[in-house]
This record gives C-alpha cells, structure tokens and sequence, in this order.
C-alpha cells in the first residue's frame, strides 16, 4: 500500500441532495503535496477500505476538498464517509495521484455528469483563468442532486450550461458535440452510460481528444484466464501467475510488494511499466492507443497475451 497520512475533517457542508463537501487538512500541520486539476486522493477506512475520490478546491489551498455522493446500495464506501467523516473526524489519506491530466489546448469542452463534476471543476477554473476557449456542459438528475450548481452559475455566468434531466432530460450529446473542432479536447466524468455514449460518438472524430474519468470499471472485473509467467527485471526472478490469480497477488507470495488500491482497474495506482511480453489490458484508465503501446499496465487486473510478462519491478 501507499504511505499514508492522518487528516482532520474540517469542515462538512451539504453540496447537494446526497453530496457532503469536505475540507480536510492533515493533523501534523505540514504543507499538502501539491496536486493539479484532475487528481484524486484515496480515503482509507478500517480493513480493506480504500476510495478514490477527485479533489474538486483549489490547488494552492491548505486542504484536500472531496465532494462525495452518497450511493446506498454501492459497495459501502461512500455510506461510510457519510455516516463516519463528521467534522473533527480523522481518517488516514493516500496519493494525490492523478490519471486525469488536463492536457494544453486553446479550445475545451466540459461534461460533468451528477458527481462526475468534482473532476471537471478544477479544469474549467484553470481553462477560465489562462483565457482559453470552452464549453462546460453539467448534467444532473434533479437541479437540487446537482452539487456546486449555485456556485457556478455565479462564477461562470453563461459559459456553463446545467441541463437538469427533470427539467430538460437527458444531456443531447450530439448536440452539445456539434460539428468537430479541430484541437479541441473534451474532458467527462459521469455515469458509464454518458461515458459509453460519448467514447461512441467521438470515436470517428480523429480531430480532436476525448478524455475520460470513470468511477468504476467500463466491465464487470475479469482476472481469469490461463496461467502465465512474469519476471520482475531488476532480479531477473520469474513468478507463475496461476489461473484465477491476479499479478499483484502473485507477486506478493514472493515477498513483492507494490502500491495498489482499487483493485479494479480504475484508479491507476498499480500501473507498471512492462519491458517485454505483451499484455491482456483490462482496465479502464489506459485509452485504446495507451494500451496498444504495451510499456505499462495495471498489473491488478491485467493478464498476458504473450509472455513472459517483464515487468519494471
């Protein structure tokens, strides 16, 4: 696991319908590692749980911020922050990390869908603040689900468009494309299905870059298949992954321990570079043309296509 350090929930705020906002600063008063528009921080629980969630303040403040939404029927995680993550609270913090890099351009597109929009918002603030073209594009169920909605509406006026689905339905997306500009990148985070739909549509589109943030994996998590072998390049050692088993685990039953979290393929904090072989990539933080370079995987879910795998251990 990643080194850690001990926060303090500074302060809790309602954002929305089911959304807190919190500010957490570290107890031992040093300086936060500095992050960009489009990291993520790892809230850590008892045992086994870890959650990944987008820092949606300002870089240069003296807190993490994390809007968190909560999911009832999901897998705990943000039960827990909600029922736990009180003001005062302390709770170990991971990373920033960040597979969600805001890449140079004079032109942007923004699509937040309901909580998708933490991610997003540090983008568009820096886009706005060096004067760069954009369209920012937010949808949500309710306009009371929808968290920072006042908020940005005050500081970005008509730039930013809230498409409530009550009110409008669902975001039009061919619409909200439009006709393909050459240059320009388009940043989302959201539910899989606006996700899906927009890899789909830009899929022709050669001229410009889609860039995506997902929450969970684009596919149920798969880690079967034949066994393979693995050698870790700095010994030269081989280890057999065995059928079922996943790399990070294999490697573990040899004394090789690396940083992981998610373990779905989704938060990018196993990625490993590979030397030779090529892998199986089943994950959803590498794009197509990332995974056809086969120098990297994330060995949590990822299997062989031709071995041995060599890995930059």
């Amino acid at each position: 696991m990643a080194t850690t350090r001990r926060f303090r929930v500074r302060s809790r705020i309602e954002a929305a319908d089911g959304v807190v906002r919190l500010a957490l600063e570290p107890t031992d008063g040093a300086p936060l590692d500095p992050w960009r528009p489009g990291a993520h921080i790892d809230l850590c629980g008892q045992g086994d749980l870890i959650r990944q969630y987008s820092l949606c303040g300002d870089p240069d403040a003296d807190a993490y911020e994390v809007a968190v939404l909560q999911v009832p029927e999901g897998r705990g995680g943000s039960n827990w922050v909600h029922d736990t993550l009180v003001e005062g609270a302390e709770v170990d913090v991971a990373g920033p990390r960040n597979n969600f890099e805001l890449e140079s351009s004079d032109r942007y597109l923004f699509v937040a869908g309901g909580i998708g929009i933490t991610p997003l918002l540090p983008m568009v603030r820096a886009v706005a603040a060096r004067g760069a073209d954009y369209e920012f594009v937010y949808g949500g169920r309710t306009r009371r689900s929808m968290a920072f909605a006042d908020d940005l509406v005050g500081e970005f006026g008509d730039r930013v468009r809230l498409v409530p689905a009550e009110e409008h339905g669902l975001l039009d997306l061919p619409t909200i494309l439009g006709e393909e500009v050459p240059g320009r990148r388009v940043y989302s985070c959201g539910p899989e299905p606006l996700l899906a739909a927009l890899e789909e549509l830009m899929a022709t589109r050669a001229g410009e870059t889609l860039h995506l943030e997902r929450f969970s994996p684009k596919e149920p998590v798969d880690t079967g298949g034949d066994a393979f072998d693995v050698e870790i390049a700095s010994t030269g050692a081989t280890v057999r992954v065995e059928e079922g088993q996943s790399i990070i685990e294999a490697l573990a039953t040899v004394g090789v321990d690396v940083d992981f979290s998610c373990q779905e393929g989704t938060c990018g904090t196993c990625e490993t570079g590979v030397l030779g072989g090529v892998p199986d990539h089943r994950d959803s933080v590498l794009t197509a043309e990332e995974q056809q370079e086969n120098d990297c995987m994330m060995i949590c879910v990822g299997r062989c296509r031709q071995g041995p795998l060599v890995l930059d251990l």
